[in-house]
């Protein structure tokens, strides 16, 4: 898929409020500073079009772009950040759950993990949780690049038997670097073949 356009349409706090025009939506989800900024401005070739930030728990609203005028790219909040108030966090996890659950424009979830890390128990809740929704979603592994490739492939392989503990089959899973630009084709790919049989 060749990128063509991608403009920012609207932030809000509320699915409802999402666009009606039906187009399909993707969207990007995982825990703060798991690197989502990043793959979507290197997804899209635009450097500043998703705001990255040092601090983590930036994205507080779900953000649509519009992409070659055909599909949403969704930028939503990322789960699981502490220093966030105890209202606050119920905010964004109701956000969160209500655009998943209710939001029928909402094609895939790509789920952002970094590949560095060993499984976390936030990340294998929220994934079970998918999981018991019926919500169609990819695992996407983040900063490929910050490790060599036996690492990093070892890494992945011990994640996938962690998910085969409770998943009989797997999800699509895709190794990424918004360095490298590593994985940028085959994600694209994966959403123009979702489209072609839309």
């Amino acid at each position: 898929m060749n990128i063509i356009t991608a403009e920012f349409i609207i932030s809000n706090s509320d699915y409802r409020k999402c666009p009606q025009d039906g187009k399909p939506e993707y969207a990007f989800i995982g825990r703060s500073n798991v690197g989502k900024s990043s793959l979507i401005n290197m997804l899209t070739n635009r450097k500043g079009l998703a705001m990255t930030s040092s601090k983590p728990g930036k994205t507080m609203l779900i953000n649509h772009f519009l992409i070659n005028g055909e599909w949403y790219l969704v930028d939503l909040p990322g789960y699981g950040y502490a220093r966030r108030g105890k209202d606050s966090r119920e905010q964004l996890r109701k956000l969160i759950e209500d655009y998943v659950l209710c939001r029928d424009a909402m094609t895939s979830l790509f789920v952002l993990v970094d590949s560095r890390h060993d499984a976390q128990k936030i990340d294998l809740e929220f994934i079970e949780w998918l999981g018991e929704n019926g919500v169609p979603f990819a695992i996407v592994f983040t900063k490929a690049d910050k490790q060599g490739s036996g690492k990093l492939s070892l890494q992945v392989n011990v994640y996938k038997q962690k998910l085969l503990e409770s998943w009989e089959e797997l999800p699509p899973i895709f190794v990424t670097s918004s360095e490298t630009k590593k994985g940028r084709d085959e994600l694209l790919a994966y959403i123009e073949d979702i489209n072609a049989s839309i």
